[in-house]
């Protein structure tokens, strides 16, 4: 969803501004990909429910530290990754699977295809949350969220060719991955 431009008016803030309504359209736009991105981070239902909800109260306390150099979407996406991060400093942490990710195209498809471009999405997703958190990261964020690698790398606070290294290194490991699950379900 692409909604920077309806809150291009954050930049402008008072402090007399509309706290909650603003705060209710930015759940409305982001609520899903801020939970998918702590989803992903926690790989816990319920742990990203509890981050979702933290981003959106650190959000609504600091609507007026919003600075116009990153887009909103980064902005949540950055508060979202630091909050995980926390949780999981203080958390114990389980092993879960990953929900359904649906794949969207216009075509028209015949169910036994659907199920297997959906059965081939959610192995990819399994094998993306087998990385370690610093590829995993930067693929969700590249992929999924569709942020460019500069975004990357100023959300991340580190370069733009760490994150280039670090989305190579994934790659090579999600095709080791990938192998293995082949070689595996094969023999």
């Amino acid at each position: 969803m692409n909604s920077e431009a309806n809150f291009d008016y954050l930049k402008y803030m008072t402090d007399h501004a509309d706290k909650k309504a603003l705060l209710s359209e930015l759940m409305t736009a982001y609520g899903r990909e801020v939970w998918n991105y702590a989803y992903s981070i926690s790989r816990k239902r319920e742990m990203a429910d509890d981050i979702t909800q933290e981003v959106f109260i650190k959000v609504f306390k600091n609507l007026h530290g919003f600075r116009s150099d990153a887009s909103v979407k980064t902005w949540l996406l950055t508060i979202t990754r630091n909050t995980a991060i926390d949780f999981q400093r203080s958390a114990f942490l389980r092993k879960v699977t990953l929900t359904d990710w649906s794949l969207e195209t216009g075509e028209s498809r015949s169910v036994e295809q659907e199920v297997m471009e959906k059965q081939s999405v959610n192995d990819m997703w399994k094998l993306v949350l087998k990385l370690p958190t610093k590829y995993r990261e930067v693929i969700i964020l590249y992929a999924h969220h569709q942020l460019s690698l500069r975004e990357i790398a100023d959300m991340l606070d580190v370069t733009e060719g760490t994150v280039k290294s670090r989305m190579f290194h994934a790659r090579k490991k999600l095709s080791k991955l990938k192998e293995q699950n082949a070689y595996g379900s094969n023999g």
